[in-house]
């Protein structure tokens, strides 16, 4: 990252667990030189964590807003994305969006892309080491199936939170297996492109108290290979790998573990890396589409294609 970036305004709208992360690994690359304003229906606990902090305010009206912001991060409820997006576009030319950008990806998005502004949606697991070894070393020409799974226990997710109050559990908010874990089908299309053709079950049929679904399963065609893909909300022991079925290995990525495995070969190699550390390399990626020395790869159109997939649908 340069140092054009530097004494720079920045607004977070939403300060849940995503706005909290960004506002302090943006504090960290940044220093005493940026400024955070963080936007927010009502005041709260959460604010203990950076309430002593100088560079940080908590504005609770939109009279209290900059005129501008030098980039502006929506990490409310998914529900909420599209609505934000086209009420505050008028204080910056860049966009952090965090996932899923909206709730189906049919919505129109013209007037938003016409703007010429800078849209980035968050894909934080391509720059984890793991997906980024797939990314450098594998050529999936040769691989005849690829085999996705992410499964977890909803409940586990957020400790100290009733899992029943978030926004996970609540379709009309934008939750729901499907699309809380577009992670998988993110990666996906960036390791091996859209597929020609995709087939779903969505569902829930687990005991949890939820109304959005629990469960996702789809099977996806590709030139050279099918992908078959597991999401759910109920599994109890944490389960995050891409298994790649090729020509000569079966080779198993796990996310979780941080470790690529030759089933035949019994060869491994360790991508160990502490959590926070893909969310910094996404960040800084996303500053230096601001400055102009990266592409966006990433934008709106791209994002509600992958979310158009979660649903079943090309």
């Amino acid at each position: 990252m340069s140092l054009k970036f530097l004494d720079k305004k920045i607004l977070i709208i939403g300060y849940g667990s995503m706005g909290r992360r960004h506002s302090y690994n943006l504090l960290e690359f940044l220093g005493d030189s940026v400024r955070i304003d963080i936007l927010r229906r009502k005041s709260s606990v959460a604010e203990s964590d950076n309430g002593s902090d100088m560079r940080i305010r908590f504005l609770y009206s939109d009279n209290q807003l900059e005129e501008s912001y030098d980039a502006v991060f929506v990490t409310n409820p998914t529900s909420l994305h599209y609505e934000t997006l086209n009420k505050y576009l008028y204080l910056s030319n860049s966009f952090f969006i965090e996932k899923p950008v909206f709730v189906t990806g049919e919505e129109d998005i013209v007037s938003l892309v016409n703007e010429n502004k800078l849209f980035y949606v968050a894909c934080p697991l391509r720059y984890s080491n793991v997906i980024q070894w797939l990314k450098r070393n594998i050529d999936f020409s040769v691989v005849h199936s690829m085999r996705v799974m992410s499964s977890s226990y909803l409940p586990d997710w957020r400790p100290g939170t009733d899992y029943r109050n978030t926004y996970s559990a609540h379709k009309e908010m934008g939750g729901g297996v499907s699309i809380d874990l577009i992670h998988e089908w993110d990666y996906i299309s960036y390791l091996a492109g859209f597929p020609k053709a995709v087939k779903s079950i969505i569902e829930r049929k687990s005991n949890l108290e939820i109304d959005s679904d629990d469960i996702a399963v789809y099977v996806a065609e590709y030139e050279n290979m099918l992908v078959e893909v597991h999401l759910d909300y109920f599994g109890r022991k944490a389960i995050r790998r891409v298994e790649l079925f090729a020509e000569d290995d079966t080779i198993v990525a796990d996310l979780i573990n941080q470790k690529i495995e030759w089933l035949c070969s019994g060869k491994v190699v360790d991508l160990s890396e502490e959590r926070n550390s893909y969310q910094k390399k996404e960040l800084e990626h996303f500053i230096d589409i601001i400055e102009g020395n990266s592409s966006n790869d990433n934008g709106i159109e791209e994002a509600c294609k992958v979310l158009r997939i979660t649903r079943g649908v090309l």
